[in-house]
């Protein structure tokens, strides 16, 4: 390691370098990142779980999943859930859906997801 190295590791902000190891995490995993994300069409991606709440969307308690994976986020929606089994704040998930943008967030309605 090399002295430019050092300095580096030392100024760069804690943040950035857990984003760049979160990136690095699921791009070994082939999956589309979040910031790349294609609005409406089938897509799969992957992060960690970094919010959950409970939120009435048309009178119907659902489940929202915040999810990053170091480019962005996404908002999980399951309607009609209160809580999702091993679904947890730190948790690391595979999602396959359709996103779509709704007030400047990417939006996953009912996605399938696989928990790692």
């Amino acid at each position: 390691m090399g002295l430019k190295d050092l300095v580096k590791r030392f100024t760069t902000p804690v943040e950035e370098i857990d984003a760049g190891r979160l990136h690095d995490r699921f791009a070994a995993l082939g999956l589309t990142d979040i910031a790349q994300l294609p609005m409406r069409t089938p897509s799969r991606f992957g992060g960690q779980v970094k919010r959950l709440r409970i939120v009435p969307r048309s009178g119907i308690p659902s489940l929202e999943v915040v999810v990053e994976d170091g480019t962005g986020l996404a908002v999980l929606v399951f309607s009609g859930r209160r809580e999702l089994p091993g679904v947890e704040h730190g948790r690391h998930v595979t999602v396959e859906g359709v996103a779509h943008l709704e007030r400047g967030h990417k939006v996953v309605l009912n996605p399938a997801y696989t928990l790692l």
